[in-house]
């Protein structure tokens, strides 16, 4: 326990610091008081302040544990410029080096001593530690202990025992990511002693939150475009893929006025760290990158992050979005939003957390594979297999076989050699033959070079070793696979790049420690942080409010800047809406309830919304809903102000969407949704409504429909009537009924926007178009925006013209008839495809039948997009079924 109050002023000084940020010295003094501490504070927050100044407060040493070696040398430079006496001890440097640091730090030559993990799996290290003078053990980046993070790692999980054996010293955890369920496996894997946690900082005030919807990359690309140009300086693009990123690369570097370059884990490491370099320098401002481009990015003066397709948890957003704006000034943040981006997500998640069988394959090959070590690339072995899932599931199969304790997955160590000791004993050279004297001379030149690595894995490089021991190199392998027969000598021969080491060669499958329970639970809290996402990216209320909530940051309000509170205003809570917008609100949130309930979930958004706003398409005819009563309620409404008023509606969990069939995700009324459509509750929840969505829906309902009456609305069994074509309902299926009178149903439709009529010139001049505009609405009921697309095609007008006419891209133009095609509105591939292109598509969909759509997307060549694949399969589709 702390026993004098510090002087915060000259220890803040010490860093070059005047004051704490918001949460930083109840941090502190926590760990001055001698609790063990959990901090969990946003990237950019000041975590690594709340035990470095503590440090300085007192006596002893405080031992970091840091995942990634660029992590440990920014933080022991930045202290070495403030002559605080710091080091890393890691594989980054020679073992000579190590041995002279970790004398240095039994001699108290050091406050602060970074380590990775698995430097733990040393004895000779964890003895110099116990001699050690430890006051203080900091585990950076904490949520890599737990099973619920998003880069959980198995060294991280053994800190527990390593904290055991040292004698359970005060402990700090931190991290910027921590769920309810993370911390409670951070502070039970620690055996933290009744730790206090601080979660605090997660308010970044200088970021504005957007999220743009988009339809299509085309529209996607437009609005980053606009984005970009109206805001200068530095700033990262986050995309889902590795093709993405160079595609989008490709796309600015034609158009914008600033250096950029692209980011992932298919460059070369040298190449990864000259982008980082000069993005870090600025010479190159704008990076498009993977989420590999991560921790250690610490640009103080980024202006703005794009995220281009959904990241897959709130976590990973809030993290990479935390980037931009840490000095303090004003900085941007948009996400850009496509239903379709959750089926990249999911594709993540499949990979992620491969199944028992898929496990079991590539087991198996790998024992067929005679070879030591296996150098084979994650595709190989996809290819061999024959596998339908990506790389990375692969790569998680050798994650799960490694913590089995069967397979080693090397360092890229190019024609080097790595022997191993997995014995304390002084010299091994006893339990070898005395007539074996060129293996005793072999082993007692290892163990000179592996000196206290033991239970390490060491590497040297063979020419050099042959000639310190003026042997010739084949002799000296001969000697070492002698050696390597030992149980406690693991020896792997030289080889280039990356490289599988089996461990053991003699288990079956069945017998190997994977628990695929804890793995099917791990995928179904992904799915559930995916959610959190999408709600994330569809809420009407405050951004940052929603991330503060989902974090647990006690101190919330609404930010008062995100793109919501910008057109909603700071409030939150309870809106005042007046009366006859409260009424004309009430109307729609109910028809849209009971119109949901009528469908008894078989039928997608799209559809129901269509029935809403009186579609005439075949496709809603043919599912008998123009027989139901609500039918055309919402007629006066876009069928997109119908669409919003329907998400909305899902994001407040009174309708819910589930996928029944893969990727065609349907809609039905949630018990709470029944309960507001049969009574007065409705109008709470009228007053949640965004404010754009309140006045939009009274100014497109007013004078359309008549009060309702004072009498509630009676809930009553759908008529047989109406149940014929949509499908029956069970006893207990409930809908509104009667509230509604003919008046509101007999609307005179409008179309939905003013459409355009094209005349040529009567000279015969081709070079130019007349466009004019027909503001008479025709009365053949509303037609939803794509129709009139479909319709101008289906007249014979090109792309261009369509384009000209309707001041659309042609993305939007693509989406439109893809609408159409799904909703059996008979569209031709050579509306939109090139013969060569449609060549080129229907080759591909050939060679790759057998496999799911998503799949499919994943595997397209550059020259293809997924919106062509998708028209041509949609058109195709129909073409089969008429």
């Amino acid at each position: 326990m702390s026993t004098a109050t510090p002087d915060f002023p000259k220890l803040l000084d010490s860093f070059g610091l005047s004051s704490f940020r918001r949460g930083q010295q109840d941090v502190v003094q926590s760990v001055l008081d001698g609790l063990d501490t959990l901090c969990i504070m946003p990237t950019g927050g000041g975590k690594s302040l709340c035990y470095q100044l503590p440090t300085l407060a007192r006596e002893g040493l405080t031992i970091v544990v840091s995942p990634l070696i660029a992590l440990m040398k920014d933080q022991v430079d930045s202290l070495a410029e403030l002559d605080i006496s710091a080091a890393l001890i890691n594989s980054s440097i020679s073992s000579q080096e190590q041995r002279v640091r970790i004398d240095a730090m039994q001699r108290g030559e050091y406050k602060f001593v970074y380590i990775a993990p698995e430097r733990l799996r040393s004895s000779s290290f964890m003895r110099a530690i116990q001699n050690s003078n430890v006051q203080l053990l900091a585990v950076d980046e904490a949520h890599c202990i737990s099973q619920w993070g998003h880069d959980f790692r198995p060294d991280y999980a053994r800190l527990g025992r390593f904290r055991e054996r040292l004698g359970n010293p005060q402990t700090i955890a931190l991290t910027a990511t921590a769920t309810s369920l993370v911390q409670e496996d951070i502070c039970a894997v620690l055996q933290l002693d009744s730790p206090r946690c601080f979660v605090s900082g997660f308010a970044r005030e200088n970021l504005s939150l957007s999220v743009e919807s988009v339809q299509s990359n085309s529209s996607r690309d437009h609005s980053m475009m606009r984005f970009l140009g109206n805001n200068p300086g530095a700033g990262i693009i986050y995309a889902s893929t590795r093709k993405n990123c160079e595609q989008i690369v490709e796309l600015l570097s034609e158009q914008l006025d600033r250096p950029l370059a692209y980011y992932h884990a298919g460059l070369t490491g040298e190449r990864r760290r000259q982008v980082q370099d000069q993005f870090m320098s600025g010479e190159v401002p704008v990076v498009v990158a993977t989420n590999a481009f991560g921790m250690g990015i610490d640009k103080p003066d980024l202006r703005f992050v794009i995220h281009y397709n959904l990241p897959g948890s709130i976590e990973a957003y809030y993290q990479e979005a935390g980037r931009a704006g840490r000095d303090g000034k004003p900085s941007k943040c948009m996400m850009y939003y496509s239903f379709q981006d959750k089926f990249i997500q999911q594709f993540f998640i499949e990979n992620s957390y491969p199944s028992r069988e898929v496990v079991k394959q590539v087991y198996e090959f790998l024992l067929s594979v005679d070879a030591t070590p296996i150098e084979m690339t994650l595709l190989e072995i996809k290819e061999e297999l024959g596998l339908s899932l990506g790389g990375e599931a692969i790569s998680t199969c050798e994650n799960l076989l490694e913590k089995a304790g069967v397979l080693e997955r090397l360092d890229a160590r190019e024609n080097m050699a790595a022997i191993m000791l997995k014995s304390d004993r002084e010299t091994l050279v006893q339990y070898l033959p005395r007539d074996a004297r060129v293996q005793r001379k072999v082993l007692r030149a290892l163990e000179r070079r592996v000196s206290n690595l033991r239970f390490e894995r060491v590497y040297f490089r063979p020419q050099q070793f042959a000639e310190q021991l003026e042997m010739k190199w084949p002799a000296v392998a001969r000697a070492i696979r002698g050696i390597a027969k030992m149980d406690v000598v693991d020896y792997v021969p030289p080889f280039r790049g990356r490289a599988l080491h089996l461990l053991s060669r003699d288990k079956k499958f069945h017998e190997l420690q994977i628990d695929f329970g804890e793995l099917e639970r791990r995928k179904k809290a992904e799915y559930e942080k995916l959610d959190r996402v999408i709600r994330l990216a569809s809420t009407g209320r405050c951004r940052q409010l929603e991330i503060l909530e989902y974090f647990g940051d006690p101190v919330r309000k609404a930010c008062g800047h995100c793109d919501n509170c910008g057109i909603n205003g700071p409030e939150v809570g309870m809106a005042i809406i007046p009366d006859e917008k409260l009424d004309a609100c009430f109307y729609a949130i109910q028809v849209a309830l009971s119109g949901t309930a009528r469908t008894h979930g078989r039928l997608g958004k799209t559809l129901v919304g269509q029935m809403l706003a009186g579609s005439e398409s075949k496709k809603v005819k043919g599912s008998g809903l123009h027989k139901l009563s609500t039918f055309g309620l919402l007629r006066t409404l876009k069928q997109s102000d119908v669409g919003k008023l329907l998400d909305w509606l899902i994001e407040q969990g009174l309708i819910v969407q589930n996928e029944t069939t893969k990727f065609r995700p349907v809609v039905q009324i949630s018990a709470e949704g029944k309960r507001v459509m049969s009574s007065s509750a409705g109008f709470d929840v009228v007053r949640r409504l965004p404010a754009r969505l309140v006045d939009t829906l009274y100014l497109r309902l007013r004078g359309r429909k008549p009060k309702l009456p004072e009498k509630q609305q009676v809930v009553q069994a759908i008529p047989e009537s109406e149940t014929s074509e949509v499908g029956t309902a069970g006893d207990n299926s409930i809908v509104v009924e009667g509230a509604v009178t003919e008046e509101a149903v007999a609307v005179t439709a409008e179309i939905a926007e003013p459409t355009t009529r094209m005349t040529e010139p009567e000279s015969g001049d081709q070079s130019r178009t007349i466009v004019e505009r027909v503001d008479k609405a025709e009365t053949q009921g509303v037609q939803p925006s794509y129709y009139w697309t479909w319709r101008l095609m289906r007249d014979g007008y090109s792309c261009q013209q369509v384009q000209q006419v309707r001041q659309i891209d042609m993305g939007t133009i693509a989406d439109h008839l893809i609408q159409a095609a799904e909703n059996e509105l008979q569209t031709e591939p050579r509306w939109l495809l090139s013969d060569s292109k449609l060549s080129e598509l229907r080759k591909f969909i050939a060679e790759n039948s057998s496999i799911d759509r998503t799949t499919m997307i994943s595997r397209l060549p550059k020259s293809l997009s997924a919106q062509q694949l998708l028209y041509l399969l949609r058109t195709d589709a129909l073409s089969d079924t008429n």
